[in-house]
């Protein structure tokens, strides 16, 4: 009996694949790279407005309340200049004593929503980031002074809604007719010899 060759036998042709071009595969290969790289960026520009979304609307959360707020302050100013005043009878100061405690519960409320308010003292130095200056009055003390609080200002979180409106001290301006003259006194043998 003969042996077969067992790799022979069992050996079957496979199908010729075909034989694709160096060139092919080449372009194949730099075009899967460059889709590749579209879907990386456009995986990257998804992420970053999924990001600024996201920004968006955290912010308006926290400053949801600046449009009540600035609907709302001129009430508060009126309410605190009413509150400044003194009441002459004694009907009058009670009433007084009721607005101001619904003025600080309101206050407090305020707070809570981390509303802030800017009240400079009279001498504190101007602060143009969170003071505006809407008069200047002559001093003869140190310029860029708080000279007079005219309304406070308010903050929600660290955001500024209004600046306070403040009066700023300046420097006095000097009398030209009050001024001490430059010219030296003459001297007194000069103006005798003139008399002569």
């Amino acid at each position: 009996m003969k042996k077969e060759n067992p790799t022979t036998e069992n050996k079957q042709e496979s199908p010729k694949e075909p034989m694709v071009p160096e060139s092919s595969l080449k372009q194949a290969l730099e075009e899967a790279a460059k889709w590749k790289n579209e879907y990386y960026k456009a995986y990257a520009d998804l992420d970053n407005l999924r990001k600024s979304l996201e920004k968006d609307h955290s912010e308006a959360l926290k400053y949801r309340a600046e449009g009540f707020l600035e609907n709302l302050l001129p009430a508060l100013d009126s309410f605190y200049i009413a509150l400044e005043s003194k009441p002459s009878s004694e009907e009058a100061k009670n009433y007084n004593i009721g607005f101001q405690y619904i003025y600080n519960q309101i206050q407090n409320v305020l707070l809570a929503e981390g509303v802030k308010e800017v009240v400079p003292k009279v001498g504190d130095e101007f602060s143009p980031v969170n003071m505006h200056a809407v008069d200047t009055v002559e001093s003869p003390g140190p310029a860029n002074k708080v000279a007079k609080v005219m309304m406070k200002g308010y903050y929600l979180k660290d955001r500024l809604v209004r600046p306070a409106m403040v009066s700023v001290t300046k420097e006095m301006k000097k009398d030209i007719a009050k001024e001490p003259s430059d010219q030296k006194p003459l001297d007194n043998k000069v103006t005798e010899a003139h008399k002569a």
